[in-house]
């Protein structure tokens, strides 16, 4: 028995079978691999856990409903065993015989067509003839495709190096410009403490807010707030001249010494009540 023509000739009755649906084709699969592990000796017995594990049927309802269809329809004949300890007899059809004999076609001259004209669909069917023109495109159709895809992705290469020619340069310049910028900003040379203690007596300020001036900045390496480097620290030094004139200023010396009461009469508390 020929099981590939048979199975060819089952695909197509269940085409034709409105009524079946994948329940029925996979319970059919799993009967049929029982009969091909029994070299398609027919009747074959089956083990109906077994069925429904391999046709992945879980429910056993279901599994009575499918063979007794297929049964009815004439894919098998199906001869259940009440019997717990003995399996069931399933009989199988053999389809092969269904199929009709492919015919071979005769080899027809293919037909040269002038440059001009279009060929037509060759593919036809055992009951009519394709009439559709087929897209067949010529070499130098292809060729002329390759030369447009190759020149469009050499103009794109060229755009693409320009965009990143320019990107470099404004990148370079804005990197120059930080440098520059950061060298103006930093002090090359801290001023020594002689030119500092000169600064503060030239504007008439004591020498200790020169000393607090000098010993500040030179702890934290000349930076105004300790993240900007300075630029220009006389100017730093007239800042902190004005706000040391503002928390200088005098304040107010509060007296804390407990008053006395004020009373009309002079008395004396030693005195008893």
């Amino acid at each position: 028995m020929n099981y590939i023509k048979h199975l060819t000739a089952f695909f197509d009755r269940i085409i034709r079978d409105n009524d079946l649906n994948p329940t029925h084709i996979s319970l059919y699969i799993g009967l049929f691999q029982h009969w091909n592990v029994n070299r398609f000796i027919s009747p074959v017995s089956i083990s109906r856990d077994e069925v429904m594990r391999i046709s992945k049927i879980a429910s056993k309802a279901t599994y009575h409903k499918c063979m007794r269809e297929l049964h009815e329809k004439g894919y098998i004949r199906y001869e259940p065993s009440f019997n717990p300890f003995k399996g069931s007899m399933v009989h199988f059809f053999n389809f092969s015989d269904d199929l009709k004999p492919v015919q071979k076609r005769t080899s027809q001259p293919k037909k040269i067509l002038p440059n001009n004209e279009q060929a037509l669909n060759n593919r036809q069917t055992s009951n009519e003839t394709g009439i559709e023109q087929a897209v067949v495109p010529s070499i130098n159709y292809i060729n002329k495709t390759n030369i447009s895809n190759n020149s469009n992705l050499g103009e794109q290469a060229t755009k693409s190096k320009k965009e990143n020619q320019i990107l470099k340069n404004e990148n370079d310049t804005q990197k120059k410009l930080r440098e520059k910028k950061g060298t103006n900003q930093e002090i090359k040379t801290p001023p020594a403490w002689e030119i500092v203690q000169e600064f503060f007596s030239e504007n008439n300020y004591p020498e200790i807010e020169a000393q607090k001036f000098f010993h500040y900045f030179s702890s934290n390496g000349w930076l105004i707030g300790g993240k900007t480097p300075m630029a220009n620290w006389e100017a730093a030094a007239q800042n902190w001249m004005l706000n040391a004139t503002k928390y200088n200023q005098s304040a107010p010396i509060k007296n804390d010494r407990a008053k006395y009461l004020h009373t009309a009469t002079i008395k004396d508390y030693s005195e008893p009540l």
